[in-house]
């Protein structure tokens, strides 16, 4: 069941069914019938957008790095959001030498799973994607864990990159605790950006990738659907990938 906390699920306690399940799709050994896994994530939450969200004073593409969960479900809701040119499943939070999935996992490295996003603020504001984080991509109200992941690798934060960004997201928080529009209140850590190291190649674009993997049906499909279900105008069908990103233009 989706939400419920596996025992000893988070990496810093064992092998978590992610791990062990990834393990088995790089070695071409899951079986046909887990694909036929029912969608059980849990809902989305339909969430009033921010008050302050002034329009960007830069110009250009902006970043914004988030963290909530596993990064294939953030990566896979940011994919299928107009207005991002970029997301890239990562680690934030420690140092570029501890940056890699396996020294991650043993949770002593202070990183987080965590999408850098790249966005065209003509087309998106910063607030209408924290709207989007918040709502859709993952549970704000959990600490240290999501869905079948815990740990502090899976914390819910937010890498600002400087003073607007954390005065827009901490004036959020605010406003969404004030109208209770979760049943507990966000413990979404607003954190420095100190840098953004890109995971490795096998982790990108892995819910496009891999859509009937069981993780994705159970977990992040349905975060993707309910992305089209609440914000119909800023979905689209086909996702703007990492994979595409890197092709050699001609």
């Amino acid at each position: 069941m989706a939400g419920q906390r596996w025992s000893g699920a988070g990496k810093g306690r064992g092998l978590s069914l992610r791990t062990v399940l990834l393990g088995a799709l790089l070695v071409g050994s899951l079986g046909a019938g887990v694909t036929m896994l029912a969608h059980a994530a849990e809902p989305a939450v339909s969430i009033p957008p921010p008050a302050l969200d002034p329009p960007s004073s830069g110009g250009g593409l902006q970043k914004i790095v988030l963290a909530g969960g596993c990064f294939w479900g953030v990566q896979g809701v940011f994919e299928h959001t107009k207005g991002v040119t970029l997301a890239v499943s990562g680690y934030s939070g420690g140092s570029k030498d501890t940056a890699h999935y396996e020294m991650v996992g043993t949770e002593r490295t202070g990183h987080a799973e965590s999408v850098q996003i790249t966005y065209d603020p003509r087309q998106i504001s910063y607030g209408k994607i924290l709207q989007i984080y918040f709502s859709v991509a993952h549970n704000p109200t959990e600490l240290n864990y999501q869905g079948p992941d815990s740990g502090p690798s899976y914390r819910s934060a937010i890498f600002y990159a400087n003073d607007t960004q954390k005065r827009i997201a901490d004036a959020y928080i605010a406003q969404l605790d004030r109208a209770h529009v979760f049943p507990a209140a966000i413990v979404t850590k607003l954190e420095p950006f100190t840098g953004f190291y890109p995971a490795e190649d096998y982790h990108q674009d892995f819910l496009v990738l891999h859509p009937t993997y069981p993780y994705i049906v159970i977990n992040d499909l349905p975060k993707v659907e309910n992305l089209k279900r609440l914000f119909p105008a800023y979905y689209r069908d086909t996702p703007v990938t990492v994979m595409a990103s890197s092709k050699p233009t001609e």
